[in-house]
């Protein structure tokens, strides 16, 4: 029997894991944390399958929320190979050792702030993983070129095409001996990064997984340079910072790409540009060290030895007393800081300087999921006297809340629509994954009635055979 089990990611959006068996085999395509707050608790749970029985994994790509349980399976028994494009075989490491680092600073820093009210944590004060077992974890991963067929387990292959979401993402194609293949989908880009390749279209499977993450949207139609010099002038008038929270991993590279277009037409006179990410600056690097995942002209750029992220006024700070000194600035300076959805990280220590400022501006770049500190600043837009939780207690958000939707890296309905129609050869069933309960079941409707095809928007933890 060759089967299909949905263990994340199942009218959801985080947390994406999908486990594929084929003649007593078993590969697990992706291994992901769940980030939104009611479905935390999963992350702690056991595996619903013992991880020393897995062969191998297979990550579409560096995202915390498709690679940020490695370490935990790692830690938990699993022995076998973690397979991906050479470039997030650069990334990932670098974000699951963040992700430890920041779950121990998390974990002392609750258990001070629980002591003083008296409370206590349901899973104590220990850390999911720490950042000692990330780089153990690093130690199972293999990068491999695109478009090649690399042997997983017995009698299974996977091969990796652009998917034009981060740098080296990929759409995972796995071949079983037994004829049966299943296009991964992983999360799909929109084809208009100014960095890497759109998504391939002639890797398709009789069987498609496949992300509906905006699957019940579309992007605004917006010059995303123009939206963004105007958040800057307006916060410039006011005499504040910007702070953006910034997806370490593309985001952050794409926004510094998009600001050196804007100085070299004079649009950034004055600004100070801080990038304060460990894990973002670690990632300019992989992007030197894979230039064939990029564009043809950055490509180039890379290859001449220079940068597409330079940019006059631009600090790059690792250290942490760097990134505290940037609050010495009350104006005038552009913070670009993770993570993205403003659940962790340097992010909410600028937060916390200027949310409750009437000058400065909070810009959103990115998606931000149900019930994330993001989220919540965001349904703030527009309304007055507005709190959220930030460090245990409320404060106002009196600052402006801005978003600009041409940063997403994420295909719109009509994108993902557009590239499954594409696809050669041609699926015959879908799943439709990584949204929520409406979308992923609204998108699987669509999808059966354009194209024919028999289409599940699958539940949590549920098994289809192939």
């Amino acid at each position: 029997m060759t089967s299909l089990s949905f263990l994340g990611a199942a009218r959801t959006v985080t947390g994406s894991k999908h486990l594929f068996e084929s003649g007593g085999h078993r590969v697990l395509i992706d291994c992901g944390l769940h980030q939104e707050r009611e479905l935390q608790d999963r992350n702690w749970a056991p595996f619903p399958i013992e991880p020393k029985l897995l062969d191998a994994v297979v990550l579409t790509h560096g995202h915390l929320d498709h690679c940020g349980l490695l370490p935990r399976l790692v830690k938990q028994g699993f022995r076998g190979r973690v397979h991906c494009t050479t470039a997030t075989a650069g990334i990932a490491p670098l974000v699951m050792a963040d992700s430890g680092r920041l779950q121990e600073e998390d974990a002392r820093f609750k258990e001070k702030r629980h002591a003083a009210a008296g409370r206590r944590m349901e899973h104590g004060y220990k850390p999911l993983y720490t950042h000692e077992d990330a780089l153990e974890t690093a130690r199972h991963i293999d990068g491999h070129a695109w478009h090649v067929a690399v042997p997983v387990a017995p009698g299974i292959t996977a091969a990796f095409h652009p998917a034009g979401h981060i740098l080296g993402s990929a759409l995972v194609r796995l071949q079983a001996a037994d004829g049966h293949a299943v296009l991964f989908s992983g999360d799909l880009g929109t084809g208009g990064n100014p960095l890497i390749e759109g998504p391939a279209t002639n890797c398709g499977a009789p069987n498609l997984v496949v992300e509906s993450t905006y699957g019940d949207r579309e992007h605004e139609a917006t010059e995303v340079s123009d939206q963004l010099a105007g958040v800057l002038s307006a916060t410039w008038r006011r005499g504040g910072n910007v702070v953006v929270p910034c997806f370490a991993i593309e985001r952050a590279q794409e926004i510094l790409f998009r600001l050196r277009q804007l100085h070299d037409s004079g649009r950034l006179d004055g600004w100070r540009v801080f990038l304060d990410s460990p894990m973002a600056i670690g990632v300019l690097q992989v992007f030197r060290d894979n230039p064939e995942s990029c564009l043809p002209a950055v490509r180039q750029l890379i290859k001449d030895g220079r940068s597409p992220f330079d940019l006059p006024g631009l600090s790059l700070t690792a250290g942490r007393e760097d990134s505290k000194a940037i609050n010495e600035h009350r104006r005038g300076a552009i913070i670009l800081a993770g993570a993205g959805m403003c659940n962790g990280g340097r992010i909410k220590h600028h937060l916390e300087h200027n949310l409750e400022r009437t000058e400065s501006t909070v810009l959103f770049v990115g998606y931000q999921a149900s019930g994330t500190l993001g989220r919540q600043i965001l349904e703030t837009r527009g309304k007055s006297g507005q709190e959220v939780r930030l460090f245990g207690r409320f404060r106002q958000v009196r600052c402006a809340v801005e978003q600009v939707r041409g940063f997403s890296g994420h295909a719109d309905k009509s994108q993902i629509l557009a590239w499954a129609g594409a696809l050669s050869p041609q699926p015959k069933r879908a799943f439709v994954v990584h949204g929520g309960e409406n979308v992923t079941q609204g998108f699987a409707a669509e999808l059966a009635t354009r194209f024919g095809w028999q289409t599940v928007a699958p539940t949590y933890q549920q098994t289809i055979e192939l």
